[in-house]
Order: C-alpha cells, then sequence, then structure tokens
C-alpha cells in the first residue's frame, strides 16, 4: 500500500466511520430536544451538522426509528403535556412548544394523544384535584 493509499484509508475510516455517524446523529437528537422551540426543519439541521439533509434524515431514522420532523413532534407533543398540567392555555402553549398554527398542533395533539388539549388539559385539572 503506498503512502497516499494508506492516508486516503485513514481519512475514510474517521470520516466515514460509524462513530462519526452515531455520534452526530445522538448530537441531532440533543439538538432538538434542547431547542424544540425554534423553527427547526431539515435543511437548518444539515446544515449545524455538515451534512446532507437526505443522509441525515436516513440515519436518524435507522438509529431512532423516526423521521427528525417526527421526532421534534414527539417532542413537543410531550412539553406541551407539561405545560397544560402545570397550567399554561392551550394558545399559549401552542405557540410555546413551537407550533405556527393553533389548529396544526390541535390536530397533531389529539393525533398523538387521542384527546385534545383543552380535554386534556381539564383531565389533568381534575386528576390533581382528587390527588
Amino acid at each position: 500500500m503506498s503512502f497516499y493509499q494508506k492516508k486516503l484509508s485513514h481519512i475514510q475510516s474517521v470520516c466515514y466511520s460509524n462513530e462519526k455517524q452515531i455520534e452526530s446523529i445522538i448530537e441531532t437528537r440533543h439538538y432538538i430536544d434542547n431547542n424544540f422551540e425554534k423553527d427547526l426543519n431539515l435543511d437548518f439541521l444539515s446544515e449545524i451538522r455538515f451534512t446532507s439533509k437526505f443522509h441525515l434524515q436516513r440515519l436518524f431514522k435507522r438509529y431512532y426509528g423516526l423521521t427528525p420532523k417526527q421526532y421534534l413532534i414527539d417532542v413537543r407533543i410531550e412539553k406541551s403535556k407539561e405545560k397544560l398540567t402545570n397550567g399554561m392555555t392551550v394558545t399559549e402553549t401552542c405557540f410555546a412548544v413551537g407550533f405556527e398554527s393553533l389548529g396544526s398542533f390541535s390536530k397533531l395533539f389529539k393525533t398523538k394523544t387521542g384527546q385534545p388539549p383543552s380535554e386534556f388539559q381539564k383531565e389533568q385539572v381534575s386528576r390533581s384535584k382528587i390527588g
């Protein structure tokens, strides 16, 4: 093996190893967890990770079973449950967790939890009064 082949082999092992992919995907997930209320999209996430958006999406789905967008929605729904339980209004919650439309928030919330946000909140309030 020539000097250049050795160097090329070393560069490939560093740049394309599974370790780097896993690290990149974990960091992407942490970024979503810590910035869920911001306007995050695949283009932006791929830019901060210096990778193709299609590659990022494929890797993220391979390791987590969800696309970055699906994961972001799940995080936002979980955070909205906390905020609704703590007494924040549905409208305030919608915008606090990063949704831009009350209608899409309500629809996604109902799809994920089985009930509209207002019903979820009423149920949580009644549970806290009983306990």
